[in-house]
């Protein structure tokens, strides 16, 4: 089913060309600071750092508190934010001498429950560096995958972060632009047709795999 969904998907939205940032070490800072956040949020940030040529792990982590704190300040929640980035960078410098391509060598399940480990870092965050920032194979799942999934009646409403996983990583061919295509093209759907309320089901591009023709809702 979830192969039938992505060409559905990739036939009407076309290529998304997902995550954008020009490093991996970009993707990083991005993916901790989009928490909470718009997307345009975090490029305020990220360019205030690129303006002030901080975008390596070991002269952000130099950076005083106060001053990543003024830097990233578009992002919002940025004392939160900055406490977060730095236990990043602590565990990049600490563990893998600050070099993402050390880091992106270790074995997929190990180096996940690493990032698991670091303050702040959820399941989607460490996800989101797997994927768009190391090029592993590593499904990310957000609320809007929950959201179309659930209404399709492919997963329970109330499945867990990795049984949604599970299910589209045992769906789905271990494929990291698979993986990364898919995972952007949930969001347009998410966002465009199957929103949390008043979703555009009619015109949605999944409509034919809806059960009976209407989507499934939490009671």
């Amino acid at each position: 089913m979830l192969k039938n969904a992505y060409k559905l998907l990739l036939d009407a939205f076309g290529p998304q060309h997902w995550w954008p940032g020009e490093t991996p070490f970009e993707v990083v800072v991005g993916a901790v600071l989009t928490q909470n956040t718009s997307w345009r949020n975090v490029e305020r940030a990220i360019d205030n750092l690129r303006d002030a040529d901080l975008l390596e792990p070991r002269a952000l982590y130099e950076v005083p508190v106060e001053e990543l704190e003024t830097l990233i300040q578009p992002a919002g929640y940025f004392r939160v934010k900055v406490r977060r980035l730095r236990s990043m960078l602590e565990f990049i410098i600490e563990q893998y001498d600050g070099s993402l391509d050390a880091m992106f060598q270790t074995n997929l399940f190990e180096l996940r429950e690493q990032l698991l480990g670091v303050h702040g870092v959820g399941p989607e965050t460490a996800d989101s560096i797997l994927l768009y920032a190391g090029g592993l194979p590593s499904f990310v799942v957000d609320a809007y995958t929950h959201r179309v999934f659930a209404r399709h009646g492919w997963i329970d409403f109330d499945a867990d972060y990795h049984q949604i996983q599970d299910y589209a990583q045992g769906e789905l061919p271990q494929d990291v632009r698979l993986y990364n295509e898919y995972h952007a093209l949930l969001v347009r759907v998410g966002k465009d047709f199957c929103r949390k309320s008043r979703p555009r089901c009619e015109e949605c591009p999944l409509q034919e795999l809806l059960p009976n023709g209407k989507p499934l809702m939490r009671d």
